[in-house]
């Protein structure tokens, strides 16, 4: 895919997006991206559930490539395919699996998740308020970021940049 926008010749397509293009934006939505992956309550792996199917839906090539890290950790790499099948992984947690789901309901689905009261039964008796907060706000960060940069072409032209 090619960048959809007309790039300096001596800049980095995410960071001339994200911080020169348009500032008053790009910045404070940088800030709020960074402020997902900086603050989070979740555990790695629930955090990397969510995020990746986002990731497998947006198909955002730099969101598939990019690997979360906290204090030098990572998730094993197997939890990336197992995201793909969550709904018959026998290796996912009971909440990672959820993370999954509401993230893939979220994105794809969002009216589904207005009447389901199953669903919203067994995601409560999980995951608390503040956490459900947390994991939307996140998801809807993933969606909108990872959307604009696989529209815009940013996910192919662009090196990741450091942890």
């Amino acid at each position: 895919m090619a960048l959809r926008i007309d790039l300096p010749a001596d800049r980095e397509p995410v960071t001339w997006v994200w911080g020169e293009a348009v500032p008053r934006i790009g910045i404070p939505a940088a800030t709020f991206s960074g402020a997902v992956y900086e603050h989070s309550s979740l555990t790695l792996r629930e955090f990397e559930a969510a995020r990746i199917r986002i990731a497998q839906i947006n198909h955002c090539s730099f969101c598939l490539d990019w690997r979360t890290e906290r204090n030098g950790e990572q998730v094993d790499e197997s939890l990336y395919a197992e995201v793909a099948t969550w709904r018959d992984s026998a290796a996912l947690s009971g909440r990672e699996r959820l993370a999954a789901e509401y993230a893939e309901r979220f994105a794809a689905d969002h009216l589904s998740l207005d009447d389901d009261e199953a669903f919203w039964t067994s995601f409560k008796a999980s995951y608390t308020d503040p956490e459900i907060i947390e994991l939307s706000m996140s998801i809807g960060s993933w969606i909108a970021f990872g959307r604009l940069n696989h529209v815009l072409g940013i996910d192919a032209a662009c090196q990741l940049p450091a942890h």
